[in-house]
């Protein structure tokens, strides 16, 4: 039952995010993207480009921000490079990468360009 409650609990997570970002003038253009290295939680199209979203949902922020490792950044990466070769500018498209993280109580703290 644990990992349904988690599943759910990430989906939750994840239409939370969602709508933060929505709600700060961007539109997202791609949910539990797929590409054959592995899976994007969420992608934004802002003014200055898209942002790739990394969300991670615990008990605490902190305990959240630990589930990112790096083979899974590193996994988000390659992804992401496979999402931006279908658009116009290709490789040259503005880009950043963010992780959201949200507490137990649904705190959310957005951790822009976390990868850099």
């Amino acid at each position: 039952m644990g990992g349904l409650v988690s599943y759910h609990a990430g989906l939750c997570a994840e239409d939370r995010v969602a709508a933060d970002y929505e709600r700060r003038g961007f539109r997202i253009v791609g949910r539990r993207w797929r590409g054959s290295g592995g899976e994007i939680d969420l992608v934004a199209r802002g003014a200055d480009g898209l942002v790739f979203i990394e969300v991670k949902a615990a008990r605490s922020l902190d305990q959240a921000a630990h589930r990112v490792g790096r083979r899974q950044v590193e996994r988000i990466h390659a992804t992401a490079t496979e999402y931006v070769a279908a658009e116009p500018d290709g490789q040259n498209t503005g880009m950043r990468f963010d992780v959201a993280l949200m507490d137990r109580s649904g705190t959310i703290r957005i951790v822009e360009n976390a990868f850099m």
